[in-house]
């Protein structure tokens, strides 16, 4: 029988006692997130038809897709009050749209307690389909075939933007979950 050395045995162990996570880190970064997301129509893009995705909404939509309770209800009012202050959106457009998606994200989860990614995929691509037209709708604009088309091109680069934003979102989740060495 082998004998452990007490020296690995405290280095097995030792690296998990004494461990705490940064409460900052844990509820300040999906929030910093999706406000970096909501500052992205300030980028000087010039584009005759809208093409930057909603990159504050797609960031709230991954984020409560892969932590659903990291998120409470009411965070949507205070996430799109800022992205309507920043996108140029009427004011309670991105208020309605995010909260709305908030409360039906948490009545799909209460339905699905089950995902996977190509549900989070189709979820997803479902709530954008529906944000990208009412945004547009909210802004003063008619709907017709022409003004649909013009939102076709931003509204697919939403949709494939999504793994790569989900992607981003885990390794941040990462990093929120990183366990320091307490002091004291």
């Amino acid at each position: 029988m082998e004998t452990l050395n007490p020296k690995s045995r405290s280095d097995v162990f030792g690296k998990k006692i004494n461990r705490d996570t940064w409460p900052i880190l844990v509820f300040g970064i999906p929030w910093l997130t999706i406000l970096l997301g909501s500052m992205t129509p300030m980028l000087p893009i010039f584009a005759p038809a809208p093409l930057v995705p909603p990159l504050g909404y797609l960031a709230l939509l991954t984020w409560r897709l892969s932590r659903p309770g990291l998120l409470p209800l009411w965070a949507g009012f205070p996430l799109g009050l800022f992205d309507d202050l920043l996108s140029g959106q009427p004011l309670g457009s991105a208020i309605v749209l995010f909260s709305v998606t908030l409360i039906t994200l948490d009545l799909i989860e209460l339905r699905f307690p089950w995902r996977g990614f190509w549900q989070d995929w189709l979820v997803a691509s479902m709530f954008l389909g529906l944000y990208v037209p009412l945004a547009a709708l909210f802004s003063g604009g008619s709907l017709g075939l022409l003004e649909l088309t013009m939102l076709a091109p931003q509204l697919l680069l939403s949709v494939i933007l999504f793994p790569i934003i989900a992607r981003l979102v885990a390794l941040l989740d990462r990093l929120r979950l990183l366990r320091v060495r307490r002091i004291g």
